[in-house]
């Protein structure tokens, strides 16, 4: 593989899928690398799903600008791009004086940030607001928000894809270097040259950085271990809620968060690690991530527990620093043409427009491409069968009999959307890229029935061997063979 593009983006995350997108409103030669088999493999496919408001960044800083930015024009972008989101608003508890007292510091740097509508309120407002969490009184932000990270990410590459770009899953950077006025960039499949590079790579900017030969940044990893519990969210709790924040915590404390699906997160927790793609979770970390939420709401119980997963976080401040410290987005003055994005912990996933819209105003200036006539910002989702009306579902089944089969039991998901998942733009056909596009194998038995009718269809209809059915990666193949 040998290709040449005019800007070359490594990593596909949101904010690399964000940043081709926008790029494709010109007239540019678009690339996209990424080692992972899908978009949203690593911290953006890894968190709470939550779009934030911005208190909790320290005034003046890229995070917080960039996060406000993000925030107020999220709901038009995620209606463009027909993916989940809800106005929930946050509540943060407090269960003492002192704690109100950190709150109200929370508020006024908020309001210094431009965040609007936060407000302190009693125990009766909390009651009010989430009658069965507990706490003393707290802080509100009517403009956060919960949508689908995996849909957004997922919705932003397939329509820079419809608009020009060009995606390269599992290439994985191994080297780069100058060639001439271009940069040569190895993968683990080809060489690609680029006009402008964009590190966008998260966990590993700054091992690209490094390759390029600015070598200023270390990434810390941070680890975050979170419990999904079940449909329980309606009943329960329909708004965030979190602690009040804990001075040089690496995260914003164990919360609670209903899902854009109707299940409860409860986590993160905060470890810094030494492997950057260490996703394990550990029993005695789940045990503390649930004493943490029945704090918060006392009435959970452990049998609504369904599953776990862990992210982790791109940190630049170190473990013995603590806290946060700014996103880097800049072209690196020793490397024309090099723009380097290094540290985009939370809330790059609010700020991922605001981070491409800057990203794009720099290649503008360094390119001046002309505009895209054809741009198309609009993107349409697969549809939800099971969020349709008696008469569009008898409508739909008429059209297609494949909406008439239910594959997935527990969230009601048809054959056709599960076909439209296999078909998606990007190629991708593992399980894991068919569940962030469809939604299977997330509901109460965690696919025992849906799987293997999933794998059936990959391998009868898609021609896919049983023994190439993998979860993610390579290396997660499922079946060895057949027994029968």
């Amino acid at each position: 593989m040998n290709e040449q593009f005019d800007v070359l983006v490594v990593g596909a995350g949101a904010v690399g899928c964000a940043i081709a997108r926008e790029l494709s409103r010109s007239q540019l030669r678009i690339g996209v690398v990424d080692k992972g088999c899908d978009v949203a493999a690593g911290a953006s496919g890894r968190n709470s799903a939550v779009v934030h408001a911005g208190f909790n960044n320290k005034p003046g800083t890229l995070m917080a600008e960039l996060c406000v930015e993000g925030n107020e024009n999220f709901e038009a972008l995620c209606a463009e791009l027909d993916v989940p989101y809800k106005k929930t608003g946050k509540l943060l508890v407090a269960f003492d004086e002192a704690e109100m007292e950190t709150l109200e510091k929370l508020l006024r740097q908020g309001e210094e940030n431009g965040c609007k509508g936060l407000r302190m309120v009693d125990h009766a407002a909390v009651q009010k607001l989430a009658p069965n969490v507990g706490g003393f009184g707290g802080l509100y932000s009517p403009n956060t928000a919960i949508f689908d990270p995996f849909l957004y990410t997922v919705a932003l590459a397939e329509n820079a894809v419809y608009n020009g770009a060009r995606f390269f899953l599992n290439n994985r950077v191994v080297a780069v270097k100058k060639d001439g006025d271009l940069f040569a960039v190895t993968t683990s499949q080809g060489v690609f040259k680029t006009r402008v590079l964009v590190n966008a790579a998260g966990m590993f900017s700054d091992k690209i950085s490094a390759m390029v030969g600015v070598d200023e940044y270390h990434i810390y990893p941070c680890r975050g271990e979170y419990l999904i519990l079940d449909k329980i969210a309606n009943d329960y709790l329909t708004i965030p809620v979190y602690p009040a924040p804990t001075k040089g915590n690496s995260g914003l404390g164990i919360h609670l968060t209903p899902t854009i699906h109707g299940n409860l997160l409860v986590g993160p927790n905060a470890e810094h690690i030494n492997d950057h793609l260490d996703y394990g979770t550990v029993s005695k970390t789940q045990d503390e991530l649930f004493a943490a939420a029945q704090k918060l709401l006392p009435a959970l119980q452990r049998k609504d527990v369904i599953g776990a997963f862990a992210g982790t976080r791109p940190k630049l401040a170190s473990p013995e620093e603590g806290g946060f410290r700014d996103f880097v987005i800049k072209e690196e003055p020793s490397v024309p043409n090099f723009i380097n994005l290094v540290g985009i912990e939370s809330p790059g996933m609010t700020a991922s427009m605001p981070i491409a819209k800057r990203v794009s105003a720099m290649v503008q200036g360094i390119l001046q491409p002309a505009p895209n006539p054809d741009f198309c910002g609009k993107h349409k989702n697969i549809i939800r069968f099971a969020e349709q009306t008696p008469e569009r579902k008898a409508e739909l089944i008429a059209q297609d009999p494949d909406y008439g089969e239910v594959i997935c039991r527990c969230q009601q998901i048809t054959k056709k959307e599960i076909c439209q998942a296999i078909e998606n733009p990007l190629g991708v056909k593992t399980i894991s890229g068919i569940k962030y596009r469809a939604w299977p194998t997330t509901g109460r038995c965690q696919g025992g029935y849906c799987l293997t009718r999933i794998v059936e269809i990959l391998e009868k209809e898609y021609g896919v061997r049983v023994e190439d059915v993998a979860y993610r990666d390579e290396g997660s193949e499922l079946f060895a063979g057949r027994v029968k």
